[in-house]
């Protein structure tokens, strides 16, 4: 019994750990498309709560797709809008497979998570929410294949690095 009770203490350490590696981390997180069926009138919408507007930030799309996912990118129109109301619009391609059809991104099974770096050294010029929405902008009417979509913010390293 005390064995459990000191595996039970080691993996909560070892989880703690691993949570808090990531200290560049200011805003991270998945929305599920249902159905992994993306509908194109359908738009992705993350409330990003920013507080510092000193530091500058790197901002990442993450996508996992299913292995049957039927081309080897995913187009987006990417609005950010700011407290106050200004819009920023904006389209990025996240390429998803190489030329021979390898899925780039990492995983087991019949989904991939791949993480892209949509703009750097981003400069918040306010404090408060952010609306950050995304639309597929495929040809498809509805998108098979996309099963999340995330969005990620975190603190730029100064000097470039990553």
């Amino acid at each position: 019994m005390k064995q459990a009770g000191n595996l039970f203490i080691f993996l909560i350490i070892l989880l703690t750990g691993f949570t808090s590696c990531d200290s560049g981390r200011v805003f991270d997180k998945y929305l599920e498309i249902p159905g992994a069926a993306w509908h194109k009138d359908s738009l992705v919408v993350f409330d990003v709560p920013v507080e510092d507007t000193l530091q500058n930030h790197n901002l990442l799309i993450q996508i996992r797709n299913k292995t049957s996912y039927p081309y080897s990118n995913l187009w987006l129109f990417v609005e950010i809008t700011q407290p106050g109301g200004k819009v920023q619009r904006d389209t990025f391609e996240i390429v998803l497979a190489d030329p021979a059809g390898r899925w780039l991104g990492k995983g087991f099974g019949g989904v991939k998570t791949l993480q892209s770096v949509y703009r750097r050294n981003v400069y918040f010029p306010i404090s408060g929410e952010y609306k950050i929405s995304l639309q597929q902008g495929m040809r498809d009417d509805v998108l098979k294949g996309i099963h999340d979509i995330g969005f990620r913010v975190e603190k730029a390293v100064k000097g470039g690095k990553e």
